[in-house]
């Protein structure tokens, strides 16, 4: 909060900034602040130690992915096929380096591109991914570390085939 000094010489505190304010907001997003969104992470926390859960929901996504428009996700598109191919080689048991929360945000994000009854309906013309583009960037940047790191961990991999 700002102090601001009186005729007085007294000093008292002001109402924080709007800046401040959204700082302490952890989803500025209305995608991220839905019921969709909470309804996402719920059903993720019960993929994570489901494999059946897990097989569908990559299933799911990877279909649903196939299917959207590349347009609404501009540079988020390249983090969600990896976010897939992610998913995919944890649950076949070949990458387990992947830390729960970061799984854990990763699965909440494929379960909301799959959920047709999000923010914004994806029946709506463009912007029905527009909702689902913003989830997944925001889980990329959230989890861009793990992501990147499992990308190098591929690279590797297919380096030490050939």
């Amino acid at each position: 909060m700002k102090e601001v000094k009186m005729k007085s010489g007294t000093k008292t505190k002001t109402q924080s900034t709007r800046k401040n304010v959204e700082a302490h907001m952890p989803y500025s997003k209305p995608a991220l602040r839905s019921e969709a969104f909470a309804r996402a992470l719920t059903d993720a926390k019960s993929c994570l130690d489901d494999r059946e859960s897990l097989q569908r929901l990559f299933n799911d996504a990877a279909t649903k992915a196939a299917a959207v428009p590349k347009e609404p996700f501009k540079e988020s598109w390249a983090y969600l096929q990896t976010m897939l191919r992610l998913v995919r080689a944890h649950h076949r048991g070949e990458y387990a380096e992947v830390p729960n929360d970061a799984l854990l945000w990763i699965l909440a994000a494929l379960n909301y591109l799959i959920d047709p009854f999000d923010l914004i309906p994806d029946k709506t013309p463009f912007l029905g991914f527009v909702d689902d583009a913003t989830v997944i960037e925001f889980v990329t940047d959230r989890t861009r570390q793990t992501l990147d790191d499992f990308m190098t961990w591929e690279t590797t991999r297919a380096g030490a085939a050939l």
